[in-house]
């Protein structure tokens, strides 16, 4: 395909979506001004959105705009991965009430708003008050050939299932530096998926507690990171910024090819991210349809 040739034929609408994504994702990059310009006239048809702080995985190259946001989780007492979800309260923005999902942790305001770009906005799961359990479930139709073998889809994720990960491997980049799997959350029944990337790495405790190369993390990076974690967990949600791709940790063969092969790697346009390398960002998250 030339280079300069549309990816998306206008017929199919992807393309408009594609150009409104694109638009979003170069107002992170403006004035504040600008941006509560934006939150004005978009909050009429939509609830939230603006000026977002987040927590995320490292952009290192490529052309994605940002980070991808970390997904807190937990493990229950069954040894089943969670993700966490924010307290649901009610607030007035702009004269409209508004009901968010926020919490503090870790010192860092962690929101739902965090999700809002790439359309996923308005996945039903991501309504602050949606009737959704927290799980972790194995996705439909994993790249990861060792989640392919060992998972059903729509099955939950446990600590078990990465009791490797110390050593695991798939030939690609480095053994031994994590587990990953492909997981859902907040997607049960006929409702849109919100992608999450699951990993356990033994880096995870070493960003928690500022060891090694982790010395230099900012305090309220470290600490969003120790109360985000457990047991060597971590989660994000697995949406690249760029055009709404789904990268992986290990997944695709061609990283190697980026330098990505550590990393996480979209190879619909390379951008690559650290999952190792947790960064506080902002971004102008999207309103969610109106309530």
């Amino acid at each position: 395909m030339p280079l300069d040739e549309d990816k998306y034929p206008s017929e199919t609408g992807r393309r408009r979506f594609v150009k409104g994504v694109v638009g979003s994702a170069a107002l992170s990059s403006v004035g504040v001004g600008g941006a509560v310009a934006l939150d004005t006239a978009t909050s009429p048809t939509g609830t939230g959105g603006g000026i977002t702080q987040f927590m995320g995985i490292e952009n290192t190259d490529g052309p994605a705009p940002r980070g991808m946001p970390i997904i807190p989780l937990t493990v229950d007492s069954e040894g089943a991965l969670k993700g966490v979800w924010p307290d649901v309260k009610t607030e007035t923005v702009q004269g409209q009430e508004v009901t968010i999902a926020e919490t503090e942790l870790g010192g860092t305001t962690y929101s739902s708003a965090w999700f809002q770009y790439c359309g996923i906005q308005t996945a039903e799961g991501l309504d602050p008050e949606a009737d959704q359990d927290n799980f972790f479930r194995s996705s439909s139709g994993p790249s990861l050939s060792w989640q392919s073998e060992a998972k059903e889809s729509g099955e939950k994720l446990f600590v078990d299932d990465f009791s490797d990960y110390e050593s695991w491997g798939n030939g690609i980049g480095q053994s031994g530096l994590g587990k990953p799997a492909e997981a859902a959350w907040r997607s049960d029944g006929d409702v849109q998926t919100v992608p999450v990337q699951v990993l356990r790495s033994p880096e995870v405790s070493k960003m928690a507690n500022g060891e090694g190369p982790y010395s230099e993390l900012p305090g309220e990076v470290q600490s969003f990171i120790g109360a985000a974690t457990e047991q060597n967990f971590m989660a994000w949600l697995n949406k690249c910024t760029h055009f709404c791709c789904v990268p992986g940790f290990k997944t695709y063969e061609g990283s190697a090819k980026f330098d990505a092969e550590n990393e996480v790697y979209c190879q619909c346009h390379q951008s690559v991210y650290d999952p190792f390398s947790p960064v506080s960002k902002s971004f102008v998250a999207l309103p969610r349809p109106g309530e």
